[in-house]
């Protein structure tokens, strides 16, 4: 049986994978009171992407996997607002949403397994070489990823979140548990962008 937790949602147009970084800000008061409580009280938060909606305003309706995160950072921006980097944890299910009175989505959740771990074969290591490139010209957070070249689901996960795919080819991608599978979804979309 899967533990279940009872969390606040963030509905984003984003996806982040365990392991990953997302850094947003911040600035509706719904958003700014939870990311302050789960300051306060170590919780985490539920990054879900938006099926229909906005960001802002009304809540959104959306996917019903998602990631758990923790706030990694957080800073006072230059322009006011808060910045927050968000480090994914473990995928989640939608069980059961409540819409409180501000807007601001509590959701009792799954916690899903993690994909089964694999290492990268002969036939993505262009995938990890594409990656490696990335990797080398970002700028923090995401010089603090902890690389794990070796591993098909690190690398798929960071290749989803990191590419300029769609967002519901990156939500099909999150949903997949066979890590191999997704692996070569991403090559097959690399080929349809002409990327590879």
């Amino acid at each position: 049986m899967n533990s279940t937790l009872t969390i606040p949602l963030f509905p984003l147009k984003a996806v982040l994978f365990p392991g990953g970084f997302l850094p947003l800000r911040v600035f509706e008061p719904r958003y700014l009171d939870m990311v302050s409580d789960c300051l306060k009280n170590e919780r985490g938060i539920g990054v879900v992407l938006i099926s229909e909606g906005s960001e802002t305003g009304d809540a959104a309706n959306t996917h019903d996997i998602g990631t758990l995160a923790k706030i990694d950072y957080w800073h006072k921006r230059a322009d006011g607002l808060l910045g927050v980097t968000l480090s994914g944890e473990q995928r989640f299910k939608i069980i059961e949403r409540d819409i409180k009175s501000n807007q601001l989505i509590i959701a009792e959740v799954e916690l899903l397994p993690e994909a089964s771990e694999q290492p990268v074969d002969e036939e993505h290591r262009l995938l990890v070489d594409m990656l490696q490139q990335i990797i080398s010209q970002l700028e923090p957070p995401f010089t603090k990823l902890k690389p794990d070249y070796g591993s098909s689901n690190w690398v798929s996960a960071r290749l989803v979140e990191l590419l300029p795919l769609e967002l519901t080819d990156k939500q099909k991608l999150l949903m997949m548990d066979d890590v191999q599978k997704r692996m070569h979804e991403i090559t097959g979309l690399l080929h349809q962008l002409d990327i590879i």
